[in-house]
This record gives structure tokens, sequence and C-alpha cells, in this order.
């Protein structure tokens, strides 16, 4: 199915650009071959090559484009980036992992960074995930914000509208806040009837850290006090172990509780197959639920795919005071899970022009929306125009479905509070003992708040050991802010 889907792709992509072997190349790139490398397909590969395809129709350059498992990625760029080999013109990475790589990247062209393409880019990629030390190194070409999926069905069925607003004082609708989320879950936690209430990933090394984020990010992500989510700002004191991050942690145990019975053991790929096969009333997540839900070969609730922002909060953790904010609306906070992936130009490669063009052709407007509503792609939106053509969604969605998929897409994009990932040098060291505390305490054998501790107490040292200053002035720059 993947196959028929990326074929029927490529001849859009080459009707799109109007490219044609028998019309001038333009810009003539005859005679150069870029190489291009990025985790193992189809998965951002596959838009990496669907676009060499018709960059190559339209340019005469081609691309070879190099695969490695997720596992052998990072440590394949790393070397090739710090020996200076020309080895890849052209390299797709994980946003955590920039800051290793920003000293050995090119810089976009400047005319890349103007006019309308240019503007289109959500700004939270423009101006912040693009961007290190205020300079443009990366084009982001997939877009990674979680957001909110449920059933259309279950949610406006008479009798469960009914009934739950005979139990819980409000009506059924999207949650505005995580206490009604789980509201909502407890409510369909049905499994005699062969359904559960949400699904999340809660899986070590299975995505797991990113769901805990984004129950986290409600609590933490004060809109006075960006960039505070993860550590102190000013100081580089781990902030993960504050009564916010309790009570997210506390909230995903919960989840876990009111998954099927297997949840435990979900990665990303379980909490969609959970959701398009019917066996969950709600969900969290990346893009990917929504469009995999609503195709009917791969879904049993195709036509009732819902979509909305994440959950949140209207009381959040203020750090400096250490005391809870209270706001008089819930501040609905977007979490940038992942970030989504970059292309970027080693300043090693011999063929920058070339590989900027490529970039360029390959998160335009027309080949990059494209991507985003072809499956086994793995891209997401992130430019305006991905949110509000409702024609080129409507290839796969019912109009209702399309109207709330991309309006919950636009607004994680555009949120006034919006939680950066976090981007910092020896990322994995931070995340594995982060995921190792996750499971025991998702197992029931440390407290949220005994976890959570030992992950500061850990995330201090590693700081230390990397150098503490090194670090906040990285954790700054990832996070927007000015340099101290």
């Amino acid at each position: 199915m993947r196959r028929s889907l990326l074929t029927t792709a490529a001849a859009g992509l080459f009707a799109m650009t109007g490219a044609s072997s028998a019309l001038a190349c333009d810009p003539d790139y005859t005679g150069i071959t870029l190489t291009a490398t990025t985790q193992t397909g189809p998965y951002i590969a596959s838009a990496l090559q669907l676009a060499a395809k018709g960059w190559s129709e339209k340019t005469c350059g081609k691309v070879n484009v190099v695969e490695f498992p997720w596992s052998e990625l990072y440590p394949k760029i790393v070397t090739s980036l710090t020996s200076g080999e020309d080895t890849f013109d052209v390299i797709a990475f994980a946003p955590a992992w920039a800051p290793d790589f920003t000293d050995y990247l090119s810089e976009m062209p400047k005319a890349m960074q103007s006019g309308p393409d240019w503007e289109d880019i959500a700004p939270v990629y423009r101006e912040q995930l693009m961007v290190w030390n205020g300079k443009v190194l990366s084009q982001t070409m997939d877009g990674d914000a979680h957001t909110y999926s449920y059933r259309i069905d279950l949610f406006e069925k008479p009798e469960n509208q009914t009934a739950f607003k005979a139990k819980y004082g409000y009506d059924l609708a999207p949650p505005k806040t995580w206490k009604q989320y789980l509201d909502i879950a407890e409510f369909f936690q049905q499994p005699a009837n062969g359904l559960w209430g949400t699904a999340e990933a809660f899986r070590r090394g299975g995505q797991q850290f990113w769901f805990l984020f984004s129950h986290v990010a409600g609590y933490t992500s004060h809109p006075d006090h960006p960039g505070a989510m993860f550590f102190d700002p000013d100081t580089m004191d781990a902030q993960v172990n504050n009564p916010g991050w309790v009570r997210g942690l506390e909230e995903y145990i919960k989840a876990s509780k009111l998954a099927p019975p297997n949840a435990l053991n979900f990665s990303f790929g379980e909490v969609n197959a959970a959701f398009a096969g019917g066996q969950v009333a709600e969900s969290i997540g990346w893009g990917d639920t929504g469009v995999i839900g609503a195709d009917p070969k791969q879904s049993k609730v195709a036509g009732n795919v819902g979509s909305a922002s994440l959950p949140g909060s209207d009381e959040i953790w203020n750090y400096k005071t250490k005391k809870w904010d209270k706001f008089d609306n819930v501040v609905q906070t977007s979490f940038m899970a992942f970030g989504g992936w970059q292309a970027a130009v080693p300043a090693s490669s011999k063929n920058q022009d070339a590989a900027w063009d490529y970039i360029k052709f390959l998160s335009s407007p027309a080949v990059s929306g494209q991507a985003a509503i072809t499956g086994g792609t793995g891209v997401n939106p992130y430019r305006i125009s991905h949110t509000t053509n409702t024609e080129l969604w409507s290839k796969i969605f019912s109009p209702r479905e399309a109207k709330e998929y991309l309006g919950a897409q636009k607004d994680a994009v555009t949120a006034k509070n919006t939680a950066l990932d976090m981007r910092l040098p020896g990322y994995f060291s931070y995340t594995e003992i982060l995921e190792i505390e996750l499971s025991k305490a998702l197992a029931g054998e440390v407290t949220p708040q005994q976890a959570l501790d030992t992950v500061a107490e850990g995330w201090n040292k590693l700081t230390d050991d990397f150098g503490r200053d090194k670090q906040l002035a990285a954790y700054r720059s990832s996070m927007g802010l000015p340099a101290k």
C-alpha cells in the first residue's frame, strides 16, 4: 500500500512542478550528484526520494539518498562532520542533535530567507527550530507537534453524552484540561466492549518521554517564563522534579491504566494502530494518527476522526516563586514534540549551492504539501499553507475531519504558549536517565517524586560533567533566549 501511495505521490509531484526531461534544466546542475542521508525509510527517507525525482527532472542533477538505521544515523553523521570529509551534501536529522552539528553546517543562503515561501513557514520553525545563535543553519522538512485525536461517533452518541454529563457534570467534548482528558478516558474504559480510554506511548525506547513531556508542558511551560520547562535558564539547574513535573507524571501514569492492557509496550506505531483499530476513544500524538485513522484501507474509524489541540491547565508552576500560578482561563500549551526533522548542508560539501537548491525544492509548498498527505513519508504540517489548503486534505479527510485536523495542526504551530523540546549536547545521556526512571514509575516500583528526584540528580551531574557554562549557553540558544 505504501508503494502505491508513494508512486501516486511521485506522479503528482512531477505534474505540480511541470518538470520534463524535454525542458531546459533550471537551474542547471547537470553532472552533479548529491548524497543525502537520513534514517531508514519509508518515514522521511521516502520524502527525500520523492523530492529527489522531482528535483532531478527540474535541474538535471541527481540525488543519491543513503539510509541508515535510526541507531546508526547520529554516529554516521557526526563522524563525517567532525572528520571534515565530503561524505554527505545533505543531512536530514533529529533537531535534538543540532547542538552537536551546528559548528559544521553551512548557513542557509540569504536568498532563501525571504519571500512568500519563507514567510509561509510557521514562525516557531522559521524563527527558532531552524536557528542557532542567530544563524539559519537548517530547513524544517517535517512538522512535529503533539495534538489530540478522538472518536466523533463515540463523542456524539446521545446516550454517551447523557451518561457523561450525569457522571462528570459537564458536556462530553474534546478536553480543555488534562483532568478532562482523564475523565473522558475513564468514562470510555469499557474492556468488556473491546474499548479502552486512551492510547499513548509508554514503552522505553518507544518515544515514551515525548508523551510525558506533553503532559508536563501544560503544567510547567509558564507563559511569563519561556524556556524554563527542563532547566532553570539562569543557572542550568534541572527542573525535572518540581511539582509541575510530578503532576504531569502522575497523570501520565493514570493514562497508562486507562489504555489497552498491553499499553506499557506501546510505541507510537501501536498508538496509531489502537486508534485506527477502534480500540480507544481518544489519544495524543503526532499528526500521523489523524492521517492513518482517516484512511479506510488502514482504519476502522475512517470518517469519525476528530482532532483538537492538546489539553492545557489553568494552573502552571512558577519556577521563580516556587508556587502555582492560577490563570483566569485555561492556558493552551503546544508542545513541539521532537520538533520536526531538519535538513541541512555540511560546510564540507563541495556542492553547497546545489544541495541548498534541493532542500528548497524539498520544502517548497507544493512538494512538501504533497508529502504531508502521502502515507509513509512521515511528514506532518509545518507550513501555514499546509494547514489552510482544505482542497489538498479533502483527498483523505471528510470536510469535518479536514477542518478539525487542519485547525489542530495550525493551532499547534502558531500557539501563543509554545513549549520547545529539549535540544542539548549529550541529549541521549539525559533522556537515557529519564527513561530508566520513567519505566520504573510506570511499573509502580518508585513514586513519581522518587523517580524525578533521581532524574534531577542525574541531569545535574551530567550538566556538570559536560560543563555547566557550555550547557547553559546551548540551552538558552535552543530555547531562543539571548546569551547571558
